[in-house]
């Protein structure tokens, strides 16, 4: 007797729990089926195959559709170029929170000094050699540009382009140019852009897309990204800037870090009901667990460091008594940050757990979401050096400072396998990036 297809059957790992969706999907051309059975039949309905398995295979997962063909052919690097995305903008993210790292750890020396600098030039190089690549695929491909906004995957990297720039301008601010008009300028525009890319994202991933709890993962929180790297630099601006500039620093970059680490909370919520009814992602999609890190953890950093300067920021008559209002906003910024970074730590080591059985397996396909190893833990790294500072703990500092000299190998690895995958075909190559066909999406460039 052929065995009954279970509507809930996950092909690769058993038997998934039924969700609400299931309840409401409409059984679109149900028919019945005859099974022989010892002495007569039994009619089994025939499920839909959207309710057996997904029509096209979700992003990161070993399938069959991709053509063994194409693996083994050569492709002129016109070609490759059509698959050079947004999510590449991720390695200057991760190389720009390097250099913030280092520039915040206590113990500060020449050599240590010259090793930020590095980072910091070789992040501009990058993030300008980036522009050019993807530039040059837009105009070499026409049609791309429209279809990386609309594609399920590719367009949630695109506010990755707008944090790039954010963290230059942060970087900018600690080993460039000495504070002035135009990097106050530059802070006022990275806002603009933040909050821009931020809603515009958004709303035309809900305008062009329809996504289901199944295929979440934390890359969903991306398009909030941008403007929870605002707290953090204005943290910065507001240490150096005249007090009138610095107070309005630090109202702006409070009221975007809430609405970046808000609009992150409520798809928090979505992830944790996807692992209690979906399991964990698949193992190629395991790495983007980390971007749950970056919220509150970069909301740790701003708060603290911009209540750390209110004292040089406020006039004696803010809410009446400008130094007591000073001291304390910094004593409940200080106790709300130690409270988010616990949740920072929380969901850090949920993230390292879940990759347990990619270690026991021995291998991890390379996907540019591994850049998600470095730059939301370098937000983790900067809101311990700033707890550990405002609480005075140097046990904590030194903590950070390990956990910095780590993420330093870590980039080095990830780096590393980057460059193994452009030779191996693991990226930059048809059905391998983040712009594959999938969710019913088809490219129509050629």
């Amino acid at each position: 007797m052929p065995p009954f297809e279970s509507p809930y059957l996950d092909t690769e790992d058993g038997y998934r729990t039924p969700t609400v969706d299931d309840i409401n999907t409409p059984l679109q051309g149900s028919r019945m089926r005859q099974l022989p059975e010892r002495g007569g039949s039994v009619i089994v309905p025939s499920y839909p195959s959207q309710l057996s398995r997904p029509s096209l295979p979700a992003y990161g997962e070993d399938d069959d559709v991709e053509m063994k063909e194409t693996e083994t052919s050569k492709l002129s690097w016109r070609e490759r170029i059509k698959h050079f995305t947004w999510a590449y903008f991720t390695l200057s993210m991760a190389t720009g929170g390097v250099a913030n790292v280092i520039h915040a750890i206590p113990f500060q020396s020449h050599g240590l000094n010259a090793l930020g600098y590095f980072f910091f030039i070789i992040n501009i190089l990058i993030f300008f050699c980036i522009v050019s690549m993807i530039t040059l695929r837009f105009a070499l491909h026409p049609g791309t540009l429209r279809e990386s906004f609309i594609h399920p995957s590719e367009s949630l990297f695109i506010p990755a382009s707008v944090v790039s720039f954010g963290i230059i301008l942060m970087n900018l601010s600690q080993y460039g140019m000495p504070l002035n008009t135009a990097l106050i300028a530059l802070f006022w525009i990275d806002c603009a852009l933040a909050m821009v890319a931020s809603v515009v994202i958004y709303l035309v991933l809900w305008s062009t897309q329809t996504f289901t709890v199944a295929a979440m993962t934390p890359i969903w929180i991306f398009p909030a990204y941008p403007l929870l790297i605002i707290g953090p630099h204005a943290g910065i601006l507001s240490g150096t800037a005249s007090p009138k500039n610095s107070l309005d620093i630090i109202i702006g970059g409070t009221i975007l870090q809430s609405i970046g680490f808000m609009v992150s909370l409520m798809v928090y919520s979505a992830f944790i009901y996807r692992l209690m009814t979906q399991k964990l992602p698949k193992q190629a999609l395991r790495p983007s667990m980390f971007v749950s890190v970056g919220p509150s953890a970069f909301t740790v950093t701003g708060l603290v460091t911009m209540a750390k300067n209110l004292s040089r920021s406020v006039p004696a008559n803010f809410m009446e008594d400008g130094p007591r209002a000073a001291f304390i906003l910094r004593v409940m910024a200080n106790w709300a940050g130690l409270w988010l970074y616990g949740l920072a730590l929380w969901f850090f080591f949920v993230s390292v757990g879940a990759h347990y059985s990619c270690v026991r397996r021995g291998k991890l396909d390379f996907a540019m979401t591994w850049f998600s190893f470095v730059f939301p833990n370098s937000a983790l790294i900067t809101a311990t050096l700033a707890i550990g500072a405002e609480f005075g703990s140097r046990e904590i500092q030194i903590l950070g400072t390990i956990m910095a000299a780590l993420l330093i190998l870590v980039w080095i690895v990830v780096v590393g396998m980057m460059i193994r995958a452009v030779k191996l075909k693991q990226i930059l190559w048809p059905q391998k990036g983040e712009d594959k066909d999938e969710g019913g999406f088809r490219s129509g460039c050629m």
